[in-house]
């Protein structure tokens, strides 16, 4: 039964978020890479003042093998407290858990104890594939609406029979409901999505269709210019697209998109994995203006030098590291960009005050294709910094090591044994990897999203501006 108040981690503002109770728990992805082990969410415990902090406290593993989880999220955020909103009495209670290999979509419930997860429900792909067309889940956002999904591929065995594109879960039922879009105008790929809810408007970003990424990165695609580069707008009322906004053919794989949290505010960045010219990673920030919407790189990542005999096959012609930005995301006081860099093995901070002209405010190194730095607690860490989280207040940012099985692979033949560590942020930026937080789970798994429980800063979207 719902409650007859709002949850009380709904806030209208991103300045009242910041302000409540700091986190206590995180959920956190894992996948079993060579698929032999089913798929899990831990929880971590991430009180400073607990006995167990630091520490994964319990493990909820998937009915079946080969999900490979990727991105996740709640049933219901701040959005619910949308004027629009039929359901202001909904929980954050559960999680959406898509398996973006399988096309499955996992339901946990977090009530009664937060620390133990249990399988509410499994949506199948065949009902998936029916009911919308698509197939590999990834993105989930709460909206006033319902739950919004995004996808990465249509229909048929490799997920190229159509369009990948957005669809809707009902919020308290959990039945797919169908696909979002009416006019989908030229968009043909996709990956990230979100939106300015009081605006009205929606952005999504392209990666590539899941033969381009299932088996590992195609050089050749990537090379040829072939993954995706553009951004697209959408009337989200209307459920139509209304522009397309081409960063240009070198600017391959536009990922992750972050609006600035603060409704009044109409711009926002995404990033971009690697320019095919010079092996840069890139920021760009849009914005809209007189009704039209705008992009401009602003914030460059330079590769680094490297000797090709430490470098994997894939790089060993180029004789230098990428960036490879692979994951954005932006402090709910809309000051702070986090830009992990999962190739050199950095996450930098930007300050975006004034989001024209990012200025790098502070980096640590972890990790890396050829640096292999280790933890300040002398641990190796494999990989780079990932999915990255931040926690209400700004202070603390988790991230972890795995993009993509298939990619670890290439990027790291090694392998990337799952790890999630945390930088603390200093009030006025900076950042420093705590030395006592390190979580290991282990060589069999990988890691990916991160969820604070109470929200954090890529969930939540705000329908009010902050005062």
């Amino acid at each position: 039964m719902e409650p007859l108040f709002p949850d009380p981690t709904f806030h209208p503002s991103p300045r009242l978020a910041m302000a409540a109770e700091p986190e206590k728990l995180a959920y956190t992805a894992l996948l079993s890479p060579d698929r032999s082990r089913p798929d899990a969410i831990a929880v971590i415990d991430v009180d400073p003042a607990s006995p167990t902090y630091g520490q994964e406290l319990n493990r909820a593993l998937m009915p079946h093998k080969g999900d490979e989880l990727h991105h996740f999220g709640w049933n219901a955020c701040s959005s619910a407290l949308s004027p629009l909103s039929g359901h202001p009495f909904l929980q954050r209670r559960y999680l959406i858990v898509p398996g973006m290999r399988s096309s499955r979509i996992h339901v946990f419930d977090t009530h009664p104890d937060p620390t133990r997860p249990t399988l509410l429900k499994t949506i199948e792909p065949e009902e998936i594939v029916r009911k919308t067309g698509y197939s590999r889940p990834h993105t989930v956002h709460c909206g006033p609406e319902g739950i919004y999904i995004s996808t990465l591929g249509g229909g048929g065995a490799d997920g190229t029979q159509g369009p990948p594109g957005v669809f809707i879960m009902d919020c308290r039922t959990f039945e797919v409901l169908g696909r979002w879009e009416i006019d989908r105008g030229p968009q043909q790929l996709h990956y990230d999505f979100w939106w300015n809810l009081p605006r009205d408007y929606m952005v999504s970003s392209e990666w590539g269709l899941p033969p381009q990424f299932e088996n590992g990165i195609v050089a050749e695609d990537l090379l040829g210019n072939r993954y995706g580069h553009r951004l697209h707008f959408w009337d989200l009322r209307d459920r139509r697209h209304v522009q397309t906004i081409d960063l240009g053919a070198n600017h391959q794989m536009a990922l992750e998109v972050r609006p600035a949290h603060d409704p009044s505010r109409e711009y926002g960045f995404v990033g971009v994995v690697v320019d095919t010219t010079n092996l840069e990673a890139s920021i760009w920030t849009w914005w809209r203006e007189n009704g039209s919407f705008h992009a401009r790189k602003t914030a460059v990542v330079p590769p680094e030098p490297a000797d090709p005999a430490v470098l994997p096959a894939l790089l060993k012609g180029f004789g230098a590291v990428p960036p490879l930005i692979s994951d954005i995301d932006l402090s709910l006081d809309d000051r702070f960009l986090y830009v992990a860099c999962w190739g050199t093995g950095q996450l930098r901070q930007y300050d975006v005050t004034d989001p024209m002209n990012p200025t790098l405010a502070g980096d640590v190194r972890i990790g890396g294709v050829a640096a292999h730095a280790a933890h300040p607690s002398g641990r190796p860490f494999a990989g780079g910094p990932q999915m990255t989280e931040i926690s209400r207040d700004g202070r603390r940012v988790f991230f972890t090591n795995s993009l993509y099985s298939s990619w670890d692979t290439q990027f790291y033949p090694d392998g990337i044994s799952g790890a999630q560590v945390m930088c603390k942020v200093g009030a006025n930026g900076g950042l420093e990897l705590d030395g006592d937080f390190y979580v290991d789970f282990g060589k069999d798994y990988g890691a990916h999203q991160v969820r604070l429980q109470g929200g954090d800063c890529s969930t939540d979207s705000f329908c009010y501006p902050s005062a």
